[in-house]
């Protein structure tokens, strides 16, 4: 009796030397994890693919849908896993062909064997299966260059996995197999984008959310967290760090010319961010800028602010416009949720007419007035965080143990401190 089991396709990966079980090894463990709410039997690796068991032997099409969002897997395909007896898959041929939804009008069987210790050629394959199935499906027609539908029959290992159902998956690399990333995340369309697109390339990503607190509402923070939840099935966030901003915003708006603020604000921002990097062990930023989006997103702006860090920083929209992050909002399951309206950082005490080609040397006497360095180690004292569950390879720093006391209820008393220890990796 066959197996319906989920076979897992990869593409980067298999273009992988000797470190290659590496990234296989990720893989099955964020599918582990991603998959960890369903009744799975057993993920393991089998010659060139990803194999996943159901506990009863009968995978679902909500798994095979959860395994497609995972970084890393190019293709999942719903198989029956059978013996190499002839009757035996070319009777799954038939259940799997049967599965495909009307309309139809032709198929072909493609045959493939990743060994040559079955006997059978692929051509005889192709022509056992083919025949078997002109006879269930005498309706239907046998077409070799452009069919509707194409039966797999594909020996591994001893077995053959044997479908017609084969969807596409996210792509990328295992998040784990790039280090970690640290990301300036807010709750609008762009940075939760930019931050999957760095995650689905192998990094474990680490979002911080500068907060207008006190200044404004939290609002801004549950909607980040929704975002993050959102994010979820690609596994890619371990924790999100909160900085209270709203306070320094202020200081900083009556302290700098105006049509500067924008540009102090983000100096701060990415100084406290690679901080944050250094005690995570981060190795790059990543922002959701797009060129010319805005007056903060020119290039001379983006150079003024860039000087602050020695980290990479990185932009996968830079050449994006709005509505191609906003379609892939969409497709990530974001779009609904940054499309709410709440108060944050960056609409805190907004200059009528920022600058938009500033001046280095003026952005260093505007950002000489500031008592910089002391409010950068405030804020960086201030920051707190919010673990999650859904990313198996994050493993947090032991300094940090300011959890945020809203969006983490668990933690009570007085542990909202800085260790003595913090920057310890």
């Amino acid at each position: 009796m066959s197996e319906r089991v989920c076979l897992v396709h990869y593409h980067e990966i298999g273009l992988k030397g000797k470190n290659r079980a590496t990234f296989e090894n990720q893989l099955v463990t964020n599918l582990n994890r991603a998959l960890r709410d369903f009744p799975v039997g057993r993920v393991s690796r089998i010659s060139g693919h990803i194999l996943v068991e159901a506990e009863d032997g009968m995978a679902t099409d909500e798994m095979a849908h959860a395994i497609s969002r995972v970084p890393g897997v190019a293709r999942v395909s719903v198989s029956y896993r059978c013996g190499l007896d002839e009757g035996e898959y070319c009777h799954a041929a038939v259940r799997a062909l049967r599965e495909v939804p009307e309309p139809w009008n032709s198929f072909k069987v493609h045959a493939r064997r990743s060994s040559t210790a079955y006997g059978k050629h692929t051509l005889e394959m192709m022509q056992i299966v083919g025949s078997e199935l002109c006879h269930a499906f005498p309706e239907k027609k046998v077409d070799v260059h452009n069919p509707d539908v194409t039966v797999i029959v594909h020996v591994v290992q001893g077995n053959a996995y044997v479908y017609a159902d084969t969807g596409p998956g996210v792509g990328g690399l295992p998040v784990g197999t790039a280090g970690k990333v640290v990301s300036l995340f807010s709750s609008g369309f762009d940075s939760p984008v930019a931050t999957w697109m760095v995650g689905r390339r192998g990094a474990t990503m680490i979002p911080v959310h500068f907060s207008g607190r006190p200044m404004t509402s939290d609002g801004s923070e549950w909607l980040c967290r929704d975002l993050v939840d959102a994010l979820a099935p690609s596994g890619i966030i371990g924790r999100m760090y909160v900085v209270p901003f709203g306070e320094y915003q202020r200081q900083i708006s009556l302290t700098v010319p105006q049509s500067l603020r924008v540009i102090m604000y983000r100096r701060v921002m990415f100084a406290v961010s690679e901080r944050i990097a250094q005690l995570e062990g981060a190795k790059a930023l990543v922002t959701g800028e797009s060129l010319g989006q805005v007056a903060s997103q020119t290039l001379d702006n983006i150079a003024a602010v860039n000087e602050m860090v020695s980290l990479p920083v990185l932009r996968p929209l830079i050449g994006s416009d709005k509505q191609e992050i906003m379609r892939r909002a969409e497709e990530l399951g974001t779009y609904e949720i940054s499309a709410q309206d709440a108060p944050d950082c960056c609409t805190l005490f907004m200059p009528r007419k920022p600058e938009t080609h500033a001046r280095i040397r003026e952005v260093h006497e505007a950002w000489d007035l500031l008592d910089h360095d002391t409010m950068i180690e405030d804020l960086v004292q201030n920051v707190e965080y919010i673990d999650f569950d859904q990313c198996a390879s994050y493993k947090p720093p032991r300094g940090l143990r300011a959890r945020h006391r809203e969006l983490a209820p668990r933690s009570v008393g007085n542990d909202y401190k800085w260790e003595e220890t913090a920057g310890t990796a």
